[in-house]
């Protein structure tokens, strides 16, 4: 009972510590704000980490104590701001995913879309036409249990990234996680956003 206490304490501190560099640092991946909170802990990597839920939960606790009236107004600009983007962007059917959508993005957010098209190459027209510059890069998503690697374009309006990710029509109806056995990613269409608003 006293290791099992000892273990989930030291899966709570990890779990804080995490939220925290989350927070603060604006780091968006789990698996390394994991890693570098238990190094920083002294902590080493054969205790069993918590989970991405029990992070979520002290990232929440921690904006709510520390930052909940400039967390608010961050979320609100960073979505006006995804709502403009989903507008221009409607003939792919985008959709708000990540931090920006769960609430918690941290001061150095990436705005999240995934857009549905025939093909990257459309995509990367579309912006060519509207003049608006990009780099293109990769993202790698499970379709199901399928790992895929898929084209990105990340461009920057008013100094926010927004990170397109590419993705076929046929992805509508599959459950996408950024890991094989992570958690599906939560994703909203523009009404559900402008209904955040």
């Amino acid at each position: 009972m006293g290791r099992e206490r000892g273990r989930d304490d030291t899966r709570n501190a990890i779990a804080v510590h995490a939220a925290r560099l989350m927070v603060q640092d604006g780091i968006e991946d789990y698996g390394l704000a994991k890693r570098k909170a238990a190094k920083q802990l002294g902590i080493p990597d054969a205790c069993r980490l918590p989970n991405n839920d029990e992070i979520d939960a002290a990232r929440r606790e921690y904006q709510d104590i520390y930052r909940s009236t400039e967390q608010d107004l961050r979320i609100r600009a960073l979505r006006e701001q995804a709502v403009r983007a989903m507008r221009i962007l409607a003939a792919f059917d985008p959709h708000l995913t990540g931090s920006v959508l769960s609430g918690m993005a941290g001061p150095y957010a990436v705005i999240r879309l995934q857009l549905f098209a025939e093909s990257a190459k459309a995509v990367e027209v579309f912006l060519i036409d509207r003049n608006i510059s990009y780099k293109a890069g990769q993202s790698r998503l499970h379709a199901g249990h399928e790992p895929r690697v898929l084209p990105v374009f990340n461009i920057t309006v008013e100094a926010i990234e927004i990170e397109l990710t590419v993705l076929d029509m046929r992805d509508l109806r599959m459950s996408l996680r950024a890991a094989a056995e992570g958690r599906v990613i939560e994703r909203a269409r523009l009404p559900a956003v402008e209904a955040l608003l």
